[in-house]
């Protein structure tokens, strides 16, 4: 298991062809500690483990692993469904102007055929995801200031990541001289 800045991960994420609206994600505070835990997965790429925290508002700082090749049985159930409430997406910033105006143009398509047709809050964030091109989009289960019991069981299945990616986090926050507030 290789232990990784959380942004590289994500920068891998963006970067992977796979179909991006097959990723579901559960997030929420950690167990202990400053942070938040994030897991997120696709059945073809497999499922990530990240553990952050804000050194200040500005500043996100983070460690993550791969932690499954794919989801399987076991996990299938611990990542949201369709049904979800929640929606999380990647997104790289676009690397050109023109690469920008395309996107604007194509969300502003998207966002006039929506007003002007009955539509679903789902295919309206599917619809904008594509116009903008995320390479990674789904249901999210997310808790702001608590933790979706599946993030306590995806804990324990994968304990080993989940001491190792704690132990990081603890030495980037000590490293920050952060403790218990913004810096």
């Amino acid at each position: 298991m290789r232990v990784r800045d959380w942004d590289d991960i994500l920068a891998d994420v963006a970067s992977d062809s796979t179909d991006p609206d097959g990723w579901r994600a559960v997030a929420g505070s950690r167990r202990e500690g400053l942070g938040e835990d994030l897991y997120f997965g696709h059945p073809n790429v497999g499922v990530y483990h990240l553990k952050t925290y804000a050194k200040n508002p500005r500043d996100l700082r983070g460690v993550g692993t791969k932690i499954a090749r794919r989801v399987d049985d076991e996990l299938d159930p611990l990542l949201p469904n369709e049904e979800s409430p929640g929606r999380f997406a990647v997104q790289s910033p676009p690397e050109d102007e023109e690469q920008a105006k395309d996107a604007a143009t194509r969300l502003r398509e998207t966002l006039k055929v929506h007003a002007e047709a009955p539509t679903s809050p789902d295919h309206l964030f599917e619809d904008v995801m594509e116009a903008i091109d995320s390479p990674a989009f789904g249901p999210m289960d997310y808790e702001f200031d608590g933790r979706p019991d599946e993030l306590d069981e995806l804990s324990d299945t994968f304990e080993e990541a989940e001491e190792l990616l704690s132990a990081e986090l603890e030495d980037l926050i000590d490293e920050d001289d952060v403790d218990r507030g913004f810096h």
